[in-house]
């Protein structure tokens, strides 16, 4: 684990479930952390994906999101990361 970032797996989670876990992180997130990635699948998380996007594109800690590469996976940018 990266320091600073703060890893969630999804998988298998109903939408309900996610938020919840998503909206738990954001709030007891460390000082020290800069992003939260989900990782939700690309196959079958897609409904997942996208409700998760449309969910916190708008929240007040998130400044910004980022796919990976393969789209398994939604970074929260909290803040940019200083060195």
């Amino acid at each position: 684990m990266t320091p600073g970032v703060i890893t969630a797996d999804l998988h298998g989670k109903s939408v309900c479930q996610a938020k919840t876990a998503v909206d738990a992180l954001l709030r007891r997130a460390p000082r020290g952390t800069y992003r939260i990635r989900l990782i939700h699948g690309f196959h079958c998380g897609t409904a997942l994906r996208e409700a998760l996007r449309e969910e916190y594109a708008g929240h007040p800690r998130v400044l910004r999101m980022e796919s990976s590469p393969d789209g398994g996976a939604t970074e929260l940018i909290l803040r940019e990361y200083t060195s």
